[in-house]
């Protein structure tokens, strides 16, 4: 995490609950390039394989789109991964 990042979750509690609530999308979006790399796919080969168009792996990749299920597994397909969906208990 950047420096001014953990000062200003040091500083600011609401910051620092936003930045944890956040923490699934950010883990999200991690996979999915990860599986991608593993793959040794470009984004494009990506998107060709999936039938779509490279923009919208970058934005998936940016989250600046949530994907679907149904992306979500076209992705894994894609990509050689399984997809696994858990919903955990929460910490008390």
């Amino acid at each position: 995490m950047h420096m001014r990042l953990q000062e200003r979750k040091a500083r600011d509690a609401a910051f620092a609950l936003a930045l944890e609530e956040l923490q699934p999308e950010r883990a999200l979006m991690r996979a999915m390039v990860e599986a991608r790399v593993r793959a040794g796919l470009t984004q494009a080969e990506l998107a060709l394989r999936m039938g779509t168009k490279q923009p919208v792996i970058a934005r998936l990749e940016a989250g600046r789109r949530s994907p679907n299920i149904r992306t979500l597994r076209k992705l894994a397909a894609a990509t050689g991964s399984r997809l696994v969906v858990r919903l955990d208990e929460a910490a008390a």
